[in-house]
């Protein structure tokens, strides 16, 4: 055993992919001391995006002030990587949920802060941008974000505004002509790992808007606002994102990132995958410990262990997923190329309970694992 890669995502609530990462290494290195360990911790373009690709390929973290979900001043930061080329930016850091605590006021919350930490990482000179979506306290489609970078709202009396979830429906007219000259030469990659729509009973409101405060009659009017902004960019930008998968993330976000700074949507793992040059890290290595908190069928739609399963398969590498629990309907992960499944569950509990005892029983079944590898070498 020479070689052996660790690529989790987190088990949420329980523990951070990092620290997956940490106890599987601890295991790993009882049984094999003088083996390679390459450590892939993996976020979600959630909060924690920026410190796992930091931790995972280095680069340095950058404090910006910004505005905030109401805006008001914060300190917030992205990343930067690839020798200055890259930001990482999780729009959590400046408008995600934790932020408004328990004042959640979706009509009136902003991604403002997020345009002001594109244009930061303009400024540092960076000409590739990776947003992670997810944690979101808004339903403004990005025009937030937008507006700080130059994207002109008027209303119908053609006065300027900076809409909100709330405003959406007073805009008529978008004028992007003023927008920060350094985008025209920079690429963004948005890490994206739902398929919802921007409106109707599957986009962003009726799915994420009660989450972040919003009564039935509130998610109505926020449906009705994403409905409008379509229809506006289609007019005035001539992009239509009304049936774009992945529009309705982080509050039609993911809309507004396709139609205000072209960028393109992509799976996370995807986005992690690329950006570590994984390709060329998965080579020579004997086996890959992936997982996460449940694998189940909807995991087999693009998360975290099918991702590196693919990778992993066309280069031929054994993976083993260690994950909390097993759903049914799991047989797909394997013709994907994921080689074996274990839970870490070794006694009937409640979750609550699990949870506690999580990092034991990891620890305990990596243990295990490497007992039986080590054992089938001597055979």
């Amino acid at each position: 055993m020479k070689k052996i890669i660790l690529i989790p995502d987190s088990f949420k609530g329980t523990m951070s992919s990092g620290e997956i990462c940490s106890i599987m290494n601890e295991s790993i290195k009882k049984t094999y001391p003088s083996v390679q360990v390459i450590s892939i911790p993996v976020a979600d373009g959630g909060e924690g995006s920026v410190d796992a690709f930091l931790c995972a390929v280095g680069g340095k973290k950058q404090s910006v002030m910004v505005k905030g979900p109401f805006f008001e001043d914060m300190e917030s930061y992205f990343g930067i990587i690839d020798n200055g080329e890259t930001a990482v930016i999780e729009m959590a850091a400046c408008a995600g949920l934790p932020l408004v605590g328990d004042n959640k006021d979706v009509r009136n919350t902003t991604t403002y802060g997020v345009g002001q930490l594109i244009s930061a990482a303009l400024e540092n000179g960076c000409r590739k941008i990776i947003m992670g979506l997810g944690g979101s306290a808004t339903n403004d489609a990005g025009t937030g974000a937008a507006a700080a970078l130059g994207v002109k709202f008027t209303d119908e009396a053609g006065v300027e505004f900076i809409p909100v979830g709330g405003t959406l429906t007073d805009i008529t007219h978008i004028d992007v002509s003023g927008m920060h000259p350094a985008l025209k030469s920079v690429e963004f990659i948005t890490m994206c790992d739902i398929d919802n729509p921007l409106y109707g009973q599957t986009g962003a409101a009726y799915i994420f808007g009660p989450q972040k405060g919003a009564t039935p009659e509130i998610v109505t009017e926020l449906d009705n606002g994403l409905r409008h902004i379509a229809e506006v960019i289609k007019t005035d930008l001539l992009k239509d994102v009304s049936e774009l998968k992945g529009a309705g993330s982080a509050g039609g976000m993911g809309g507004g990132m396709v139609a205000f700074f072209n960028s393109k949507l992509q799976m996370g793992i995807e986005t992690v995958l690329d950006t570590v040059n994984f390709d060329k890290i998965v080579r020579g290595a004997d086996i890959i410990f992936s997982g996460e908190g449940k694998i189940d069928s909807q995991s087999i739609r693009g998360k975290v262990v099918i991702g590196v399963a693919k990778r992993a398969k066309k280069a031929n590498v054994p993976l083993v997923a260690i994950v909390g629990d097993i759903g049914d309907d799991i047989e797909a992960a394997y013709e994907e190329g994921v080689s074996a499944i274990f839970s870490i569950n070794r006694v009937a509990v409640e979750f609550k309970i699990a949870q506690t005892r999580a990092k034991d029983d990891l620890a305990l079944t990596m243990d295990n694992i490497m007992r039986f590898m080590h054992r089938l070498e001597s055979i």
